[in-house]
């Protein structure tokens, strides 16, 4: 999945969105499982001026669950969780229940993105990741220009 949406006014951009639109959210086929047969987060893609922020829907993660990397332009974020049900002592066991989650998602990453200054946080069930875009990169506002 990419970051970018082609649009005929930037025909220069790569095709990095289609992914994304032309995905058939009904279809729910083993690529949206993961490889454990858990369902992958879902997620939120949107474009500032400044920047791209993804959102990943994580309910009952804590922040330290996650890994978040990038890695030629490609960024990856992650998580391994291992639940235990932990009994006392004495007791013996009639059920216990293990639970382990695991989900890997990828995200191809525009050249107009400063990677060094990617930024995430997780609250209320929901990682955000804020990719700020290169100087460059960032639309300008109309300048009048006068005439002397």
């Amino acid at each position: 999945m990419s970051l970018i949406r082609k649009t005929e006014k930037f025909p220069a951009w790569p095709n990095f969105l289609n992914d994304f639109f032309d995905r058939d959210w009904l279809d729910w086929n083993n690529r949206n499982f993961s490889d454990t047969n858990t369902t992958l987060p879902a997620v939120n893609i949107a474009e500032t001026a400044d920047c791209f922020e993804v959102e990943l829907a994580a309910p009952g993660f804590e922040k330290a669950d996650f890994k978040i990397e990038v890695n030629n332009n490609i960024l990856t974020v992650s998580s391994e969780k291992k639940v235990v049900n932990e009994t006392r002592e004495n007791q013996k066991f009639i059920k216990r229940e293990f639970s382990y989650q695991s989900f890997s998602r990828t995200f191809t990453l525009p050249e107009t993105v400063d990677n060094d200054q990617i930024s995430a946080k997780y609250e209320e069930g929901v990682l955000k990741v804020e990719i700020p875009k290169k100087e460059e990169a960032k639309v300008k506002p109309v300048k009048a220009i006068e005439i002397q």
